[in-house]
């Protein structure tokens, strides 16, 4: 199985005018040391989470058949989904140099200790990665429930879904809490079907071994009720954990028309949106809340990821793109709002009309770079 497949270029050929300014700014970033590996950085965080979900485990057996193992549940679930970013990082082929090395480690934390199918998620998510927010291209915008462009709020999916849609602003942050079984579930029908998947069979003995044997654990530890009820709580607070790092990143940027054609550098910067905050921030959201590094970089180590945002956006900034920034509540009420807009049926569900909107990225994509600022 080989990794997350992004298209990042050395050059845009036959794309538009300024195509090269990818070519620019990645010059600067390799001479900047900005991809370099960081082993001692990674080979820690995998000692410390196997060691907390470890001692975690344990705890969770020694405390026995109370109702105070809930918070057993809270702290499994944040290592959970610190796990899948571990797993992300890894597919993006950050932690190691061998393609072979950081496959194994996706497939060990993404099936065997998360229960979510790395070839299923790699699939979609490299689809994301090379047209972020392009309909009919990325996944990532063609949700079940959740309706994030004009299209999709327009298809009849009867009459709970179209009931759910009117009011997804309100209940955006609740139907997160299912975001984790909706993992679990779309991972286990990718390994069952038909199709192509390299490592089938220890997917599923991954996820045989993760899904049945963590639930086999609760019950037997703790008393039916118990034991559901903390099934309840690991899986809400870790889906909403991954949830709320995933939302802000591009929900309520443009949506490029599925005709349009971008360089990699807009096409990257001008669908993703940072959000600015500490270290303890960039922890519980994975480094995600450097979505616009990421998508530019996306073998770049977690940890440079806060040190290229201060170069990038300069950069942007000299070339005339758009670089979007914001902060964390600021971020999800940009979503909420948007989301809202669109679940209620507004076609102008962007700053501008929609055709604004695409004279405005056509102009992005084929005028010629600003003076810098």
């Amino acid at each position: 199985m080989g990794p997350i497949r992004t298209t990042t270029p050395k050059a845009d050929r036959g794309a538009a005018p300024g195509a090269n300014l990818f070519t620019e700014l990645a010059a600067q970033v390799h001479r900047s040391g900005l991809m370099r590996r960081r082993y001692g950085y990674y080979w820690s965080k995998i000692a410390i989470l196997f060691l907390a979900l470890a001692g975690a485990l344990w705890a969770f057996v020694w405390i026995g058949d109370t109702w105070w193992q809930l918070f057993t549940a809270v702290v499994l679930a944040i290592l959970f989904a610190q796990a899948a970013f571990l797993g992300h990082d890894a597919a993006h082929r950050q932690i190691f140099v061998s393609g072979r090395w950081n496959n194994w480690m996706s497939l060990v934390i993404g099936d065997l200790m998360v229960g979510m199918s790395y070839g299923w998620w790699q699939h979609k998510h490299t689809r994301h990665h090379a047209n972020p927010n392009k309909l009919g291209t990325d996944p990532d915008i063609e949700l079940p429930v959740i309706a994030v462009t004009a299209e999709t709020a327009q298809h009849d999916h009867g009459p709970l879904v179209a009931w759910l849609r009117a009011h997804q602003g309100i209940l955006f942050f609740p139907i997160l809490l299912f975001e984790g079984v909706s993992l679990h579930a779309s991972s286990v029908r990718r390994v069952l079907s038909r199709g192509h998947l390299e490592h089938r069979t220890i997917e599923i003995i991954f996820l045989t071994v993760r899904l049945v044997g963590f639930i086999a654990l609760l019950f037997i530890v703790l008393s039916p009720g118990i034991a559901a009820t903390f099934l309840a709580v690991q899986l809400g607070i870790f889906g909403f954990h991954l949830g709320i790092a995933f939302a802000p990143n591009h929900k309520g940027m443009p949506i490029v028309p599925r005709t349009m054609k971008i360089d990699f550098l807009r096409r990257q910067v001008m669908m993703s949106r940072n959000i600015r905050g500490n270290r303890v921030l960039d922890f519980f959201m994975g480094g995600l809340n450097y979505q616009i590094e990421h998508h530019l970089f996306p073998s770049m180590p977690r940890p440079h990821l806060r040190r290229a945002a201060p170069l990038i956006a300069t950069y942007c900034r000299q070339v005339g793109v758009p670089y979007t920034q914001t902060g964390l509540l600021e971020g999800y009420a940009i979503v909420v709002r948007y989301i809202n807009r669109v679940g209620l049926g507004e076609r102008d569900v962007f700053t501008c009309p929609l055709i604004e909107q695409r004279t405005h990225l056509a102009a992005l994509t084929y005028a010629p770079p600003a003076a810098a600022e």
